[in-house]
């Protein structure tokens, strides 16, 4: 069953594009935070896949309500560092976050292991 509202365009509800692939923005001088997001968006940095992502507070919002804005020219260094840098090395390469996972994980699959071994061992006695 439809409703009035249903039937006729809602001009004050804006289309959604999330599931679109998004282009990259061009890399020119005097960058935006909004370009520092759309290359973020679009996956150029290889954090995310390459949909848009809407945001309640989009990149920036908190440092221009500080009334600290970054200078375009730290928004070209971060466009710079995010895209052709960090990735110039291959794009397997673990990030500092992710970097001693498998290790912790071999920890932790060594330690239920060492438990099990222990338990055993307790009721093999009994």
């Amino acid at each position: 069953m439809s409703t009035p509202s249903d039937s006729r365009k809602q001009a004050d509800i804006p289309p959604t594009h999330t599931i679109a692939p998004m282009d990259a923005p061009p890399l020119t001088e005097g960058s935006t935070t909004a370009q520092l997001k759309g290359d973020i968006d679009s996956g150029r940095t290889g954090d995310k896949n390459a949909v848009f992502d809407p945001a309640l507070s989009p990149l920036g919002t908190d440092d221009e309500a500080a009334g600290t804005p970054p200078k375009p020219e730290q928004i070209d260094q971060a466009r710079h560092q995010e895209s052709s840098v960090r990735w110039k090395d291959g794009a397997q390469k673990d990030s500092y976050a992710h970097q001693d996972s498998r290790k912790a994980l071999y920890a932790y699959v060594g330690f239920i292991g060492l438990v099990l071994v222990l338990f055993v061992g307790a009721f093999s006695i009994f």
